[in-house]
This record gives C-alpha cells, sequence and structure tokens, in this order.
C-alpha cells in the first residue's frame, strides 16, 4: 500500500491562530435564479446557490457550494474543466449526474468526484426539488460563472466563448 505523503507546511507558527469563519445554517442564499425562464413561478421553486466557502476566502484551496435545484432544475451539459476538479455531494433529493459514461440517478449520500479534465453534467429530472455540495479544488472563482450564466442567451457568439473560456468551461 502506498501512501501520499503531507504537502509541505504553510504555516509556520506554534501556537496557532484564531482564523476559522463559520457560516450559520439559516443565512440566506447568495444567489437566487432560475424559475420564470423555465415556466416556473414562486419564490421556493428557483435555484438557489449558497456561497458556504469561496476560494477567495480559503486562500484558493477549494471553494464550497450548495445549490437548491427546484423540480426539472436545469443544470449544464457535458463539459469538463482543465484547472479544477469538481466533486458532488447529494443532500437531499434525487440528482442526476453524468459521469463521462452514463448518467446515475445519485440519492442524499452518493459522492461523484469528477478529476480535472472528466467529463461530467447534471440536473434535477426528478419532480421534487434536490439540494447538493458542490466542490471545486483547487479555489476557482466560480461565482462570477454562477452570476453570469443566467445571461449567457443574451451574449454574442464571441462574448458567450470568452465567458466560457474564462470560467474554465470547455463543451463537448
Amino acid at each position: 500500500m502506498s501512501f501520499m505523503s503531507y504537502p509541505p507546511p504553510r504555516y509556520g507558527g506554534v501556537t496557532g491562530q484564531v482564523s476559522a469563519r463559520f457560516r450559520p445554517a439559516d443565512t440566506e442564499a447568495d444567489l437566487v435564479s432560475g424559475g420564470a425562464d423555465a415556466g416556473v413561478t414562486g419564490a421556493s421553486l428557483r435555484q438557489r446557490t449558497h456561497y458556504l466557502a469561496t476560494g477567495a476566502g480559503t486562500g484558493g484551496e477549494f471553494g464550497l457550494y450548495r445549490v437548491d435545484m427546484p423540480p426539472h432544475g436545469m443544470g449544464p451539459g457535458t463539459h469538463f474543466h482543465r484547472t479544477i476538479s469538481e466533486s458532488f455531494y447529494v443532500l437531499d433529493g434525487t440528482l442526476r449526474l453524468f459521469d463521462g459514461e452514463r448518467w446515475i440517478d445519485a440519492v442524499p449520500g452518493d459522492f461523484l468526484y469528477v478529476p480535472v479534465g472528466g467529463l461530467h453534467a447534471f440536473h434535477n429530472a426528478s419532480d421534487a426539488p434536490t439540494s447538493l455540495l458542490l466542490l471545486f479544488a483547487p479555489g476557482a472563482p466560480r461565482e462570477g460563472y454562477f452570476e453570469g450564466i443566467a445571461g449567457v442567451a443574451d451574449m454574442s457568439d464571441e462574448e458567450r466563448r470568452e465567458f466560457f473560456l474564462l470560467h474554465d468551461n470547455h463543451w463537448v
């Protein structure tokens, strides 16, 4: 059995420091999107993205987001990233995940890790809401992607291409 070694130390102090950050569960979503464009009405049927830990907030180590998708909530088509891995952890409901070979109905407790370059896609195909954690490593500025994706339809082809390149989304 081989073992990975720990990375080199990045903190040289001897007493530790007070630097933890707490985010209460009842914190409002950072971004609310979708709904009307999918013919769905009502604030509870909109996608909510919670910025639990951004790349900026973790010093680039990782980004962690909770996404609450409405029934039949759309996600991205098949794509890959050249600079980041992406992991999915289902909290509630059923999430349809593509692992590069097949579609999987993931349920609470299921986990999918997609290494850098791995093909993947996801959406909520069910009649019920679903909640998931998205983890990106290292931490990239995904907030710009989440906040800008709603405007992609109004972009020129060149603007759209630049937007996806900026956010390391490569479609197949």
